[in-house]
């Protein structure tokens, strides 16, 4: 099958989403991610809110039918400050669903009053400790970040307790269209939703959409889908997609019996399952194919980990569908995509959006 779509050598990561994934935005700090969405999606909306949670509204085409929402979160994870010892080791709790043989050992940036500051995630060296220690993973309380300081008042002038950190790994291209970088979960998700409203804007020469598309960086979504939630109420839709990341499963050690066949540069992952309204997967379907768009479909029986089950159950109940970004290494600080499925996924959603009907909400 074709990749119309996709971006061809030198490889380029689009500005926008380039900005998206170096902004820092931990759940509920995410004011960096919005500056980014605010700068190019914004002049693309008809009209455009911002809520009291944080959440971004963009909304094509205001008098449409039906309402349309497409959501992909801003939010990131982070470590967040909370306590500062008598020599100036800073200890956190985590934001978000953490690996914690990961965490020490890594630079991080510390987002303070002052501005940025740099610092390392510590913990006992494999030199100090016992044979038995040696095969435990680290507790929270048994890593720290270490700014260079020599007391609690020097830290206290630098960093104080609620900043917030994220980890030092940007974005690089490691092959081709394979990218790597610290927080793709899910700034691909944001740069999705936001980029379809300024592709259908860009658009508006071609046949009229029939739709009012809303699409929505939503926040807190690694903290409970809490932004979802509200937005999905101030937006009301009758059809909404949740665009987040998922798991690409062909690497080593990893079990496709258990977790099913996903790859990378396969194309973006349609969910099946009772989150996912079957009308607007069978749509989505019909989308791809028609639009010579490669895809993969993934089978899930439970309410998924996404935006997708706060907004399927909204007010009067949404019709609802997730797409998917196959992604390595998730939750890690070098999370790793091909930059040919994020294009793909928004070409899907760009004809996904333009095949609605008016008074079409997908009831079953």
């Amino acid at each position: 099958m074709p990749n119309r779509t996709a971006p061809t050598p030198p490889y380029s990561v689009p500005p926008f989403l380039a900005e998206l994934l170096a902004s820092r935005s931990p759940s509920g700090y995410e004011t960096e991610a919005q500056a980014v969405f605010d700068r190019y999606v914004q002049p693309a909306a008809d009209t455009y809110a911002k809520d009291a949670l944080g959440n971004r509204l963009a909304t094509l085409n205001p008098g449409g039918d039906p309402v349309l929402m497409l959501a992909g979160h801003l939010d990131e994870l982070g470590l967040i400050i909370t306590y500062i010892n008598e020599k100036g080791f800073l200890y956190f709790d985590t934001i978000g669903g953490h690996d914690r043989t990961v965490i020490s050992g890594r630079r991080v940036r510390i987002q303070t009053a002052q501005g940025t500051i740099p610092g390392v995630t510590g913990k006992r060296a494999i030199h100090l400790m016992s044979e038995e220690d040696r095969r435990k993973v680290p507790e929270r309380h048994e890593m720290w970040i270490d700014i260079g300081v020599r007391s609690k008042e020097e830290a206290l002038a630098r960093v104080q307790i609620g900043d917030v950190a994220t980890y030092d790994h940007e974005l690089e291209l490691i092959n081709g269209s394979v990218a790597a970088a610290r927080a793709f979960d899910n700034k691909v998700g944001a740069y999705a939703v936001g980029e379809t409203l300024r592709r259908l804007a860009a658009e508006k020469d071609r046949a009229p959409l029939a739709a009012k598309v809303v699409s929505v960086g939503t926040v807190q979504e690694e903290v409970g889908v809490r932004g979802a939630t509200t937005a999905s109420y101030a937006a009301a839709p009758h059809i909404a997609v949740a665009i987040d990341v998922g798991h690409a499963t062909d690497h080593p050690d990893c079990d496709n019996r258990k977790y099913g066949e996903f790859r990378l540069g396969g194309g973006p992952i349609l969910c099946r399952g009772s989150n996912i309204n079957p009308k607007v997967f069978a749509r989505l379907r019909a989308a791809a194919q028609q639009a010579q768009i490669p895809y993969q479909i993934e089978a899930d029986p439970r309410p998924t980990g996404t935006d997708a089950r706060a907004v399927q159950i909204a007010r009067s109940g949404v019709a609802t569908g997730l797409v998917s970004i196959p992604l390595r290494y998730m939750h890690t600080p070098s999370e790793m995509v091909d930059l040919t499925d994020v294009e793909h996924t928004v070409a899907l959603l760009v004809a996904f959006a333009r095949s609605l009907e008016k008074n079409d909400y997908a009831h079953w």
